[in-house]
């Protein structure tokens, strides 16, 4: 079971939209997936077609009360992937976390003592370095980071690979940062261009070759509770998360030795 942590503290990069589709995708080339959704807005599971009367158990009670994650997961209507939901509750999460025992650790304990294993999990982050976004690095194998073009990006990923490098010192020495995959890309804006090649310049071959356009397709999707790759298979925005997955699995050894 690898886990992948997609994580960015600055919001509206698209990182949800990753999670979901990548999510599908990796699901699709026949591989188990779990997706945790681990922010208190819930994105992932209302993308995904989970309503609340099915979020009975969520990641909430996992972090807090120690419940099962093969118990509190649910079975999403694509195959293969399963979904740990998110409520309300866990906006609270964060200040209750504090008062726990091992607080930075309980996910991470939630996966050993998993009785069903996946062969790949992905937990949605919340747009913050909190305790929640803590608990998903100490879980996880490696970071996958969702970048957007946009001016500020390389000033926030600069904070955001401090954080790591934190997480590594204290934590999971083993956490590595399995890719930036950039989002957003309008090739007819100059600045965007700028963006990509800037960032490419600075990390290398740790970003992605694919890029995820901006889409209309990949807006709409989360409003009919479906991933892009459901709603429209055909956009551009599908075509491109496929193509990162692809990717995603080439840097994963040991699934591309399973795949073929």
């Amino acid at each position: 079971m690898f886990c992948i942590a997609v994580a960015n503290q600055k919001g509206g990069v698209g990182k949800t939209t990753s999670a979901i589709n990548l999510a599908t995708a990796l699901a699709a080339s026949g591989h188990k997936v779990l997706l945790v959704d681990l922010d208190p807005q819930g994105n992932a599971s209302t993308g995904l077609g989970i309503n609340q009367a099915q979020r009975q158990r969520s990641s909430y009670d996992v972090l807090i009360d120690s419940d099962g994650v093969a118990e509190a997961a649910v079975a999403t209507e694509i195959p293969l992937l399963d979904v740990l939901p998110a409520t309300v509750d866990l906006s609270g999460a964060e200040i209750e976390l504090v008062e726990l025992e091992q607080r930075t650790h309980r996910l991470r304990r939630a996966f050993q003592q998993a009785k069903r294993s996946w062969d790949i999990v992905l937990i949605d982050c919340p747009p913050s370095l909190g305790l929640l976004t803590i608990n998903a690095m100490v879980a996880a194998d490696a970071l996958l980071v969702p970048l957007q073009c946009e001016f500020f990006a390389l000033e926030g990923l600069s904070q955001l690979l401090n954080t790591v490098e934190r997480i590594r010192s204290r934590f999971n020495p083993a956490l590595s940062i399995i890719g930036v995959a950039l989002t957003m890309f309008d090739r007819r804006n100059r600045l965007t261009e700028q963006v990509s090649t800037d960032v490419r310049a600075v990390l290398g071959n740790v970003v992605f070759d694919t890029v995820i356009p901006r889409n209309v397709r990949l807006s709409e999707a989360p409003s009919h509770g479906l991933p892009a790759l459901i709603y429209d298979h055909k956009c551009s925005g599908s075509e491109a998360y496929m193509a990162l997955a692809r990717e995603l699995i080439r840097r994963l050894p040991q699934l591309e030795n399973e795949a073929a």
